[in-house]
């Protein structure tokens, strides 16, 4: 990486990185998405996958927040061994309505008419699992998605690249779904799938040897 410039002093950048995870070592990732494990290689790590098998029941009261936290808590727990566990969950929710991953082309079409034209949320919980006994910490990103008001030739022939299928919403925005977004706010990596803000401060947590209890 070259030199920057502020306010004309150069500095040099080194780290591969970010300040606070050189001493993570391994990590475990209970995920088997392929765009989160892309994304913590963006910031210098390669994961030890983890498919997580838990039961993604929504229970009957639990709020969006509530379910798709315990779902990134569950499935790191899941994951857990004698290195650091990074769990995540992401959901789309509108009119209090959970949208997860269709279950098939016209469950797709369905939930992308119902949010044509319209703004909606993007929560993606992680969770990261240390140590015996286990700490737990986690956390929420919460994005406002505004879609354009999709036709339904336009909605038809998303649905028939067949990119829907493994995502929450039924569109993927680092993907062919971009043409069906206007514009968000909040998140954009929340939105494919790992909010790496958030994911970078509970790695630097988990780092930190002198860490404090949840």
């Amino acid at each position: 990486m070259g030199g920057t410039v502020f306010f004309g002093v150069s500095m040099t950048l080194h780290f591969s990185r970010p300040p606070g995870l050189e001493g993570l070592g391994k990590l475990r990732l209970a995920s088997q998405s392929p765009r989160r494990l892309e994304l913590l290689r963006q910031v210098g790590l390669e994961p030890t996958v983890i498919p997580p098998d838990v039961d993604e029941t929504q229970r009957s009261g639990e709020s969006p927040v509530a379910y798709v936290e315990r779902m990134a808590r569950t499935k790191a727990a899941w994951g857990a061994g004698p290195e650091p566990c990074l769990g995540a969950d992401t959901v789309v929710t509108l009119d209090g309505v959970v949208f997860g991953k269709p279950e098939n082309g016209m469950q797709a079409r369905h939930t992308l008419k119902y949010l044509a034209g319209r703004s909606h949320q993007v929560l993606t919980a992680v969770a990261v699992v240390i140590g015996d006994p286990p700490l737990t910490r986690s956390m929420v990103s919460t994005t406002t998605v505004w879609m354009k008001n999709a036709s339904d030739q336009e909605i038809d022939a998303y649905v028939a690249s067949g990119e829907s299928m493994d995502k929450a919403g039924a569109y993927g925005i680092q993907g062919l779904g971009a043409f069906l977004v206007a514009r968000i706010e909040g998140s954009y990596t929340g939105v494919v799938g790992l909010p790496l803000f958030e994911t970078v401060v509970l790695l630097q947590w988990a780092a930190d040897p002198h860490r404090a209890s949840p």
